[in-house]
């Protein structure tokens, strides 16, 4: 079990989970919350979904990169390359969490028995994606960002506009942070021919980019924010998280890149936490 989770990176599903649990309460407050329904057994099955796609997405990553991975003094390290764990057993791991998917996505009701094999479309295709496009971080963004919508479908049964604002938070959010962390591997991946905003363009382009995906993220969180019953503890996660994602930028820089573990890790798995803990106060205190 402990190989595995160094696999799929267990500890960073804090990037994800903390807004599917926010979707998840915010669509448990909307008028298409359906009362009939066991909001306990419903949230397990939503976290069920969202480990199992995780296990999928991060398992089949390590396995499709294994030899790009192999060749990188970064990752050499990783599972795959160094043996713990040989890529037939990876890809047995993926199976698996993928059935388990599709099994409990379907238990939940019929639009998230039809969308989750479309979101494990998309969860495994970003693994491809830097093997001929610039935007891969996008893709990654998109992955994650798949987590509050798929939470709030499970509860309502339907796709609403402001859960789609705080899926495009996400997307955006990861897009913009991804980029920071590939600037590690800007040189290596040039010279392997693999497709990154970092590889194309210099590395103060590509923070520029960075910058701006943050900012519509903000812009993002600002709308979501405003379908959110108002008050102190909202606008407090807001304003917190909006500082969390200037500090990353105050702390990376073309010329000072020994701060991306901080940035990529640290920063922002405080500011999903910090953000879902403050606004789910909120919707709970004023229910």
């Amino acid at each position: 079990m402990k190989k595995y989770f160094s696999l799929v990176l267990f500890a960073h599903t804090i990037f994800a989970m903390p807004f599917a649990l926010m979707a998840f309460v915010f669509a448990c407050k909307s008028e298409y919350y359906n009362p009939s329904l066991n909001v306990w057994i419903l949230l397990f099955q939503v976290v069920g979904c969202m480990v199992f796609a995780r296990n999928v997405a991060m398992g089949f990553n390590r396995w499709a990169d294994r030899k790009i991975d192999a060749e990188n003094p970064r990752t050499a390290g990783r599972d795959i390359p160094a043996g713990r764990i040989s890529p037939r057993e990876a890809l047995t791991f993926v199976a698996v969490n993928a059935l388990l998917f599709l099994a409990v996505a379907a238990t939940i009701n019929p639009l998230t028995a039809w969308l989750s094999p479309v979101a494990l479309l998309v969860v495994m295709g970003y693994s491809y994606c830097k093997r001929f496009t610039s935007l891969a971080h996008l893709v990654l963004g998109l992955s994650l960002g798949i987590a509050p919508a798929g939470a709030y479908i499970a509860v309502t049964g339907r796709l609403d506009w402001p859960v789609c604002l705080l899926s495009l938070l996400v997307m955006t959010w990861c897009g913009g942070f991804d980029i920071i962390y590939a600037l590690q591997d800007a040189a290596f991946d040039r010279e392997r021919g693999l497709h990154s905003i970092p590889a194309r363009f210099s590395a103060r382009t590509a923070l520029i980019i960075s910058a701006a995906l943050h900012l519509v993220s903000v812009g993002a969180l600002a709308a979501f924010a405003s379908y959110c019953p108002q008050g102190w503890l909202l606008w407090t996660g807001c304003a917190l998280f909006v500082g969390l994602l200037l500090l990353q930028h105050i702390l990376v820089t073309p010329t000072r890149q020994k701060n991306i573990g901080i940035a990529f890790g640290t920063l922002n798995g405080l500011a999903s936490l910090t953000l879902a803990a403050f606004v789910i106060l909120q919707l709970l205190i004023n229910s």
